[in-house]
């Protein structure tokens, strides 16, 4: 299969986007979080088609991207209040409600579970798409299972190209790491994959207390233990490791530093990550995307700050690491 690259800027791509779609073929689509690769959420027969271009387990559940909260109805079998008012509070953007699935929504896209996870994204080319075709796609990250997730539309060609009928550029993605899931199936809220809206900003819409643990393993998309990941391996160490690693150096090695370091030998390539968790983010895959095309022997990583707001960057490192050094 020959993947075309289609503009999120031109209306006649879009168009074709939205056809291939409605004809059961992949389209990798832009999100504010990351790419997805996108089937159409009512044919079961094209997102098995997902599974298969990703290597992914059929059994692993999708999240399937709206119009509008309007279509909660349609997907979630009962609705809460707390699903609506986060909808309000929060959509379009980067929260997955998971919800009791419609009865007649698809296992195909549920991996057989009885919830099915429901977002309306933000990205307003997708968006366009959704709303002026009335459709309703699954769509996981546009990545092979387990590899780095994508940002920008090269990154889904480096890593799917004549597996899907299209990519739509629409750009960098403006978070850079995966929405979060809060699951609302029973009385207990609780965050199962942390992303860029916060336990606390959850708790603040619903008036409730929200639980959310630091280690996500609940059957939701994201939540397999290796995860994320780039070729090379991944360390991730502290400062202290860090420097001291640095001076001992024999290899090619790719460094993503907290601010800036000088390399101080030919065998490291710096990289310099921002304090800023919201930037930290936005970049984290694509500078370890970056580093993975290096030819370098391994990649270390300075540990980010370890509070509640950079949990969803942990999640990820915890996923895609194959060391942490302690």
């Amino acid at each position: 299969m020959k993947t075309v690259v289609l503009s999120a800027q031109q209306p006649a791509d879009l168009e074709q986007a939205a056809r291939l779609i409605e004809q059961g073929e992949l389209v990798a689509v832009p999100t504010e979080t990351v790419y997805g690769l996108a089937a159409d959420a009512r044919n079961p027969l094209a997102v098995a088609k997902i599974f298969e271009a990703k290597g992914r387990p059929k059994n692993h559940p999708l999240i399937v991207h709206l119009a509008d909260e309007s279509q909660l109805h349609v997907w979630g079998k009962s609705v809460p209040d707390t699903a609506l008012q986060l909808a309000k509070a929060f959509w379009p953007g980067p929260l997955t409600v998971l919800l009791n699935k419609a009865d007649d929504v698809n296992d195909v896209v549920t991996g057989g579970l009885t919830t099915v996870g429901l977002r309306v994204p933000a990205h307003p080319a997708l968006l366009t798409l959704l709303k002026e075709h009335n459709l309703a796609v699954a769509a996981p990250s546009a990545n092979p299972y387990k590899k780095l997730s994508p940002t920008c539309a090269d990154h889904v060609m480096t890593g799917l190209n004549g597996k899907l009928a299209a990519v739509l550029d629409g750009g960098d993605c403006e978070h850079g790491l995966e929405s979060t899931i809060v699951d609302l199936t029973t009385d207990t809220v609780q965050v199962l994959r942390a992303g860029p809206i916060t336990a606390e900003q959850i708790s603040a819409v619903i008036g409730q207390p929200v639980t959310q643990p630091t280690k996500h393993n609940v059957a939701v998309p994201g939540n397999v233990k290796a995860h994320y990941q780039p070729n090379t391996l991944l360390r991730v160490m502290s400062s202290k490791q860090l420097h001291a690693a640095m001076a001992n150096v024999t290899q090619p090695i790719a460094v993503l530093s907290l601010g800036e370091v000088k390399a101080g030998t030919e065998y490291l390539t710096v990289i310099a990550m921002p304090n800023n968790v919201k930037e930290y983010g936005q970049r984290l895959f694509r500078e370890l995307a970056a580093a993975d095309t290096l030819g370098v022997s391994e990649i270390w990583l300075e540990n980010p700050p370890n509070d509640e707001a950079w949990l969803a960057v942990h999640d990820r490192l915890n996923r895609a690491a194959s060391v942490i050094e302690s």
